[in-house]
């Protein structure tokens, strides 16, 4: 028999028991839709998902055959907290070949995934009382990271006429004298807009004039589409290497979801305040996975190639058909694999239309509202041709009965 509840004191399995820090912690809207889209699939629903933040491919065998050969070889103990020693010199080398830096092992933290490295940086960077700068539309979690170390987010929109992509006036006028860090995040989830050199560069100035940290979130860096060119901050302007953290991973580049490896670069005393904080939550990112990670980092990268080029066919037959639907209108991405398109002109908000096209389409697009933007929802072209040309169809047909 269960004792009484003392009057006048709350439950403690009620709401009103949870850490006051959670009460604008939502749960994140695409991995609820990609959730929502697996149960209708799962209960004969011919649905077409377009919300996945994954590529559809699998793993490439020499990584799996390394996680493997791990587990076979019994290096399935801990680790040093921040991964071994030669994942670390790894992922240095890698950054350093890509961006021109002359990073050292001791400069990287391996991470369970980029989204723990984002916590991991919000974490040890900021504190209650500061406030971050966050451009619109942003990743989902970008928000949530930054509350949940006590921060403030401030957010400055990028326009559709400069390509989603954040003007230094914009930046400026959004900063005050509490304002600790910007976060840039190029190719963008979710507009896939790639930052040109020229506006990298005078977000460097306005960073290095106002003492701001920068959090640069380059996850998809190898996910660019020709003739653009993904160009890192670091490269762009040496100068700020000692203010900036680079976030990165191999989830996306290697189809490596599932595994969890993420990582920081940055100066020394941050990654290793990272560390000391990564010792008291997680530990080390799994063994198994951090010795797939090395066999990726430094195998055979025809995969990676293989992949952008399918994904490239795969935004021009989404992108050209969705601007071929009127009302819609979508931008050409230049990089990452998601499409951001305008729904505005159907005179509903993106949650209204995304509701519609899951329950009269079964298509299952992600609203703009989670990214900051209620006039467009995301599209991800991480899905086969087929699924593509067959969501353009229902969507052609649904547009067609609003008609009527």
């Amino acid at each position: 028999m269960e004792a009484p509840q003392e009057e006048g004191k709350p439950d403690p399995l009620s709401a009103a028991a949870l850490a006051h820090r959670l009460s604008r912690i939502e749960d994140s809207p695409t991995l609820a839709l990609a959730a929502t889209a697996k149960a209708l699939a799962q209960s004969g629903k011919a649905v077409l998902d377009f919300t996945a933040g994954e590529p559809d491919g699998p793993t490439p065998t020499h990584i799996k055959q390394a996680g493997i050969a791990a587990i076979e070889a019994n290096r399935t103990k801990y680790t040093p907290v921040a991964g071994i020693p030669e994942l670390r010199a790894a992922i240095a080398a890698s950054v350093n070949r890509r961006r021109r830096t002359r990073y050292q092992a001791s400069n990287a933290i391996v991470t369970c995934g980029a989204k723990h490295a984002l916590f991991n940086a919000f974490q040890t960077l900021c504190e209650p009382g500061d406030e971050v700068i966050l451009i619109s539309p942003y990743w989902v979690s970008f928000p949530p990271l930054v509350e949940l170390s006590g921060a403030t987010p401030v957010i400055v929109e990028a326009q559709a006429s400069e390509q989603f992509v954040p003007t230094p006036q914009a930046i400026r006028a959004a900063l005050s004298d509490r304002t600790k860090a910007i976060v840039i995040n190029s190719p963008c989830n979710p507009t896939g807009a790639v930052i040109d050199e020229d506006r990298l560069a005078a977000i460097a100035r306005l960073a290095q004039e106002c003492d701001l940290i920068i959090i640069s979130d380059e996850i998809y860096d190898e996910l660019v589409y020709p003739p653009i060119q993904h160009r890192s901050i670091v490269h762009v302007a040496p100068e700020v290497l000692d203010r900036t953290v680079l976030i990165g991973g191999l989830s996306k580049t290697y189809s490596m979801t599932g595994w969890r490896m993420g990582y920081a670069v940055g100066p020394q005393p941050w990654i290793d305040a990272m560390i000391r904080l990564q010792s008291h939550s997680t530990s080390n990112p799994t063994s198994i996975s951090q010795y797939a990670a090395l066999a990726a980092l430094t195998g055979d990268q025809g995969p990676v190639e293989q992949m952008r080029r399918e994904f490239q066919q795969r935004r021009d037959r989404l992108v050209n058909g969705l601007n071929r639907l009127r009302p819609l209108h979508c931008s050409m991405p230049g990089g990452a694999f998601y499409a951001w398109c305008r729904v505005s002109d159907l005179g509903q908000s993106a949650a209204s239309i995304a509701a519609q096209w899951l329950e009269q389409a079964l298509v299952v697009t992600v609203p703009g509202e989670g990214f900051g933007c209620a006039d467009y929802v995301r599209f991800s072209f991480a899905t086969s041709l087929e699924t593509i040309d067959e969501g353009l169809r229902r969507l052609d047909t649904w547009l067609a009965s609003q008609k009527r």
